[in-house]
């Protein structure tokens, strides 16, 4: 070894590096409980692509070692193609660099052609193409050292390349510990069981019967994600508390046990975020279920002059609350279901708030843990911090769906169609204007509460070229939205929504 040629170095340095590489993508699938981590993904391709009868004759001559002997293959092979680039960087950087985009693209179009993949499933193939490159790069500066003698440089690299190889099995090892906390609480949540939850299917009346007007229920997997989080909070159902405390007659700590033991609530609410622009798609409408934030406070005993609450999230964040909006007609709840299900880790898991009619930088805490009483004046709280407006009331908006800007229609009677909404008042009337005409009324459903959003749908006699539609809503307390745009800083975009279509004659 210690008359290892210069060759030999570099491709030795290409394996530890390719190595180095699959441990940290390893590692960050499972932190992050992405199932398919790049080299799975990249089996999994060969089995999809694989003919049917190659298929059958591996399973005959293999049994059940296929799996595991397809993997191996793919990973001693991989192996060689690491060499091969480390060979590469001793003729050029350059070609080592484009030869480790391409493995990499390669096993990114492999996790991203998965059913339900999502962008964050590129996270792992983006952190193990940055430790190639950069394991690469360390290496390669002591191949060929400097100064020394060649006995020196030599001794160099391979400790180098032990400390890579050693590091990389440490962060391997720690991305197994830490995943299989992870995957315990996943499996804890799929089996969970929350009496008093139901999965309600959305009333006919609530739709208006226009393709392309977004549905009436978003599903848990496309409802918007805001949060300010780093990695999100994996909190075991058995190991999470809420201390209610601060301006009340007793301090109150409940376990998910406790929270589960009170009477559940459920409703339809729609949530929208206050960086939501004109038009945006940060909004979505589900069935909550949980349990009323009012009882809870009641049972704290509230003291005079309290007129707020400030949450807590179990990762730091906060957000001050109006005591009126937690304690009125409205459904404000713990939410520990959406949809019918547990909470998604990403939407709150195991606990959130939910509170009608408020944006959700003041109200709507995921992985809350801390509900503290006190007076509105006295609240501190991470966006209010920032510039944003304290008390945030979500404005009227309304959008449309259907055209969208650039489509193409055909001439004559065009079917048009959207949403409206004013979270805890309610849509009283939506109207479109097509090229700057008359307001024309608009069909509205029924959703059957002021907490979420409506379905609206108005038919235009449309001619042929280029047209701009608008709308505007109007709501239960006779309020109609303004022209005038407003930027979402500091309490929420303001303005008509305007689309441009063309049409063309049938």
């Amino acid at each position: 070894m210690s008359h290892m040629s210069a060759s030999r170095r570099w491709a030795l340095a290409g394996l530890v590096a390719g190595l180095a590489g699959l441990a940290t993508s390893y590692a960050a699938a499972l932190v992050l409980t992405i199932r398919e981590s790049p080299v799975v993904a990249v089996a999994e391709l060969v089995v999809d692509v694989t003919p049917g009868a190659v298929a059958e004759t591996a399973i005959g001559l293999l049994g059940s070692a296929d799996k595991p002997v397809l993997v191996a293959t793919i990973i001693v092979l991989t192996c060689l193609v690491f060499v091969a680039i480390g060979w590469l960087g001793s003729r050029s950087w350059r070609r080592s660099l484009v030869a480790w985009l391409l493995l990499a693209s390669f096993g990114l179009f492999a996790v991203l052609r998965q059913d339900g993949a999502r962008a964050t499933d590129a996270i792992p193939v983006v952190v193990g193409f940055l430790t190639w490159v950069v394991c690469l790069d360390l290496l390669g500066r002591r191949v060929s050292p400097a100064s020394g003698s060649e006995d020196d440089g030599r001794r160099r690299f391979l400790t180098m390349a032990v400390s890579i190889g050693f590091g990389a099995a440490v962060v391997a090892a720690l991305g197994r510990f830490v995943g299989a906390g992870r995957r315990r609480v996943e499996e804890s949540r799929r089996l969970l069981r929350l009496p008093g939850v139901t999965r309600r299917e959305p009333s006919p009346d609530t739709r208006i019967g226009v393709d392309g007007v977004s549905p009436w229920r978003t599903r848990s997997e496309d409802f918007y994600l805001i949060d300010t989080t780093i990695a999100v909070p994996i909190i075991d159902p058995s190991d999470w508390q809420l201390r209610i405390h601060g301006m009340v007659d007793r301090e109150v700590v409940l376990t998910f046990t406790d929270l589960l033991d009170r009477e559940v609530t459920e409703a339809w609410v729609t949530l929208s975020c206050v960086s939501n622009p004109v038009g945006g798609p940060l909004i979505g409408n589900a069935w909550w279920s949980g349990v009323r934030v009012a009882t809870l406070l009641e049972e704290a005993g509230v003291q005079d002059g309290a007129d707020a609450v400030l949450q807590t999230s179990d990762d730091g964040w906060t957000c001050g609350t109006l005591w009126d909006a937690l304690t009125d007609d409205r459904d404000a709840m713990l939410a520990v279901a959406m949809n019918g299900r547990p909470l998604p880790f990403e939407h709150g898991f195991p606990v959130r708030t939910i509170v009608p009619g408020l944006y959700g930088y003041v109200s709507a805490c995921k992985w809350v843990v801390d509900l503290e009483v006190t007076r509105f004046s006295d609240v501190s709280a991470f966006w209010t911090d920032r510039g944003w407006a304290e008390r945030g009331p979500v404005k009227l908006s309304s959008r449309i769906d259907v055209p969208s800007s650039g489509d193409e229609v055909v001439a004559g009677a065009v079917r048009v169609g959207g949403v409206a909404w004013a979270q805890h008042v309610g849509i009283e009337a939506v109207e479109v204007a097509l090229d700057g005409g008359a307001w024309q009324r608009a069909e509205l459903a029924d959703p059957g509460t002021v907490d979420t959003w409506v379905q609206w749908a108005a038919t235009l006699d449309v001619g042929p070229g280029d047209h701009l539609l608008r709308v505007r809503a109007t709501d239960r307390d006779g309020t109609t939205q303004s022209g005038v745009e407003v930027d979402v800083l500091p309490d929420g975009a303001e303005g008509w929504h305007t689309v441009d279509f063309s049409a063309d004659e049938a």
